[in-house]
């Protein structure tokens, strides 16, 4: 399996053979020189190949190298494709697939009704927003939007539906397969002419007397292609956050932000599974998944109220452009509870919680970039500050007033003020102590922040300031810089 081609070269010899002998084209009634053949197609191809396909598409890893059966599959239900009549494919596609296709369709019905049903089942369990998953999508839904492929498979699909009591008058006839004893070799075939019995005696060959058939344009798998669609605009959505995303990142490095003005989550990064967030990959994403929106309402005749209803729904149950989605979970006691939903989310890689640090934001380890002795003496001095005067402080940010936000801005947890928003589960009382207001000065310890306090040093001796009033400077500029996003942070926040 793992040698299997993207696209088969012995699937195209495969059908110029077949074309040329003219045993997939010519009706049943065709000659003795012609039907052997045509029944060798059958049972030593098709049936094999449906078992195989359909084992596949149930146990496959749900990753890109699903590729690779997915164009075996797409490359047998397209003979039209391998007959050598088309000299401009995009012409041929346009016009859609000859009518003389038609009795092809019907003897391969489950190639395509229920292997679709299959790749249905496979691709909303997978991550979409991965330009690979989101080609595969693409790729399959072209193929079945192709003019008069749906009609040909509706035909097959209601010949098939034909009540039993229509072929009571006919001669006594049974559904020949191997499995109840028949053979196809059997001269008996010769004088089946009609298409029901064509079409029953290949669903019934394939899937047992005893099979359940679901439609392809049914109720049930048409609430499969709307929830699939669904799952396609919420990557759409999902892409356009991780493009605007990446914009933000790359203006916010920029010289002010070595100054600390940047955003203080630079270290984030969406969870895209395989996929490549940057620049040409999201574009060809939104592209793949634009074009499938598109081919999907074609193939199963939604309008454009439908449409706009499903998008409707969908942007009403999601959070604002800035928000990350969790697994699917609920609220509870403690925090927050995976759902089943959640779990199977995890399982397959489509959505994570945040690792992040969920103990005292002091007593993280110390970084690389950070002087360890600093950090030991700051966090020593500043615990005894929190300690003595940790009542003051909640009162000073409890107030509604100026004073209450300016201390907020000073004191208050720098994720809390980014994002109130819970992104990682924590119990209630971890979040309630680790968001009461302290004095944290930790970020002296980083060299950046000692880097930039001795240029500032260096800045004053160049104009005559001693060190005591560089200080006073230095504090009269940080607390200056505090009233100023006191005052104005909400408004820049807004723009």
């Amino acid at each position: 399996l793992q040698g299997m081609p993207r696209r088969s070269g012995g699937q195209r010899h495969y059908y110029r053979f077949l074309w040329r002998s003219g045993c997939i084209t010519t009706p049943w009634r065709c000659t003795r020189s012609c039907s052997p053949p045509r029944v060798v197609v059958q049972r030593f191809v098709q049936q094999k190949l449906y078992v195989f396909l359909q084992h596949c598409f149930g146990h496959w890893p749900l990753d890109a190298s699903f590729r690779a059966v997915l164009e075996t599959w797409l490359s047998y239900i397209q003979p039209w494709r391998y007959t050598g009549e088309n000299t401009n494919p995009q012409t041929d596609q346009n016009k859609g697939v000859p009518e003389k296709w038609g009795l092809f369709v019907q003897e391969n019905l489950l190639m395509y009704t229920k292997l679709f049903q299959g790749f249905l089942n496979r691709v909303v369990r997978i991550d979409l927003v991965n330009v690979k998953n989101a080609l595969m999508v693409f790729r399959v839904a072209k193929v079945f939007a192709q003019p008069n492929l749906s009609e040909m498979i509706q035909k097959g699909e209601q010949l098939f539906l034909e009540p039993e009591h229509v072929l009571h008058h006919r001669q006594h006839r049974v559904f020949l397969t191997p499995s109840h004893g028949g053979s196809f070799l059997s001269a008996r075939q010769s004088v089946v002419t009609d298409g029901v019995f064509r079409v029953k005696s290949h669903v019934y060959g394939l899937e047992g007397q005893d099979c359940q058939y679901k439609q392809m344009f049914g109720t049930e798998l048409r609430g499969a292609v709307l929830k699939l669609i669904q799952i396609i605009a919420q990557a759409r959505q999902t892409a356009k956050r991780i493009s605007d995303h990446s914009a933000e990142v790359a203006a916010n490095n920029s010289f002010m932000s070595w100054f600390g003005m940047g955003s203080p989550d630079l270290n984030y990064t969406f969870n895209g599974g395989e996929v490549d967030d940057t620049g040409e990959c999201v574009k060809k994403t939104h592209e793949f998944l634009e074009r499938s929106l598109d081919y999907l309402c074609l193939i199963f005749r939604l309008n454009a109220g439908q449409l706009s209803q499903l998008m409707a729904t969908l942007g009403s149950g999601q959070d604002d452009g800035n928000s990350r989605q969790l697994p699917d979970c609920v609220q509870g006691e403690n925090g927050l509870i995976l759902t089943d939903l959640g779990r199977m989310q995890i399982i397959n890689g489509l959505r994570r919680f945040e690792i992040e640090y969920q103990g005292d934001p002091e007593l993280q380890p110390i970084r690389s970039y950070e002087n360890a002795v600093l950090v030991r003496l700051f966090f020593k001095i500043s615990s005894l500050v929190n300690e003595r005067f940790g009542g003051h402080m909640e009162v000073l940010c409890s107030r509604p007033d100026f004073l209450g936000r300016l201390g907020r801005h000073y004191l208050a947890s720098p994720e809390v003020m980014a994002d109130g928003r819970q992104r990682s589960p924590e119990t209630r009382r971890t979040a309630e102590r680790n968001r009461r207001p302290r004095l944290s000065l930790r970020t002296l310890a980083s060299y950046r922040t000692l880097l930039m306090l001795l240029f500032l040093y260096l800045f004053g001796v160049l104009f005559s300031f001693g060190p005591i009033s560089s200080t006073l400077l230095i504090l009269t500029g940080g607390f200056l810089y505090g009233l100023f996003i006191t005052l104005f942070g909400d408004k820049l926040k807004s723009q």
